[in-house]
């Protein structure tokens, strides 16, 4: 018997581990590249723990993308509250994406999710979730269509800026916004 005390393991933090391990590599290789070994690596587990855990991979993507969502669902929640207190005018829209975009993980968790979208019926729910959802901000004040087309253009710069490793300069945003949502704030 030795004398080291054993070490408890705590399953809910290894499971946490794996799925935030996930969702790294889906941000950075996307969600259709990773395997099993690269996350039980990056997680620092044994490759059988991710099997523990998930029945099977497409599980273990589901859980990693979720918590993605997670991060973009907190994204949106900041965005209600700024323009509950400052109004949804081009302008403090336009200050918040250029803020949001500087925080590169934040961008990127975005960007994971609507790549994943595109090849993942349950993930495209989640991602026309989130449109719906900034729509429903900006529809009070602006007017459904010009929420929607705001959203679109949204979308777009959070794409360029992934594309281009530079986001759009605040100002081109705010003009842009200004064009899209009109210089009123009656609905339309």
């Amino acid at each position: 018997m030795s004398d080291s005390p054993r070490r408890r393991r705590d399953p809910e933090a290894r499971r946490n581990a794996i799925v935030r391990a996930a969702a790294e590599l889906i941000v950075e290789v996307g969600v259709n590249a990773i395997t099993h070994r690269m996350v039980a690596a990056r997680a620092e587990v044994p490759l059988g723990a991710t099997t523990q855990y998930f029945d099977t991979l497409d599980d273990l993507r589901e859980a990693a993308v979720q918590l993605l969502v997670a991060h973009v669902d907190v994204q949106l929640q900041r965005m209600r509250d700024t323009l509950a207190a400052e109004g949804a005018t081009p302008a403090a829209i336009a200050a918040f994406l250029a803020e949001a975009l500087s925080d590169a993980p934040a961008a990127q968790a975005d960007r994971a999710v609507v790549t994943a979208a595109v090849h993942d019926p349950k993930i495209r729910e989640l991602a026309r979730t989130m449109s719906r959802d900034l729509v429903a901000v900006l529809e009070p004040v602006h007017g459904a269509e010009r929420a929607t087309a705001a959203a679109v253009f949204i979308d777009g710069v959070l794409w360029h800026s992934q594309i281009n490793d530079v986001p759009l300069p605040r100002h081109i945003i705010e003009t842009a916004l200004a064009g899209i949502l009109g210089d009123d704030s009656r609905n339309t």
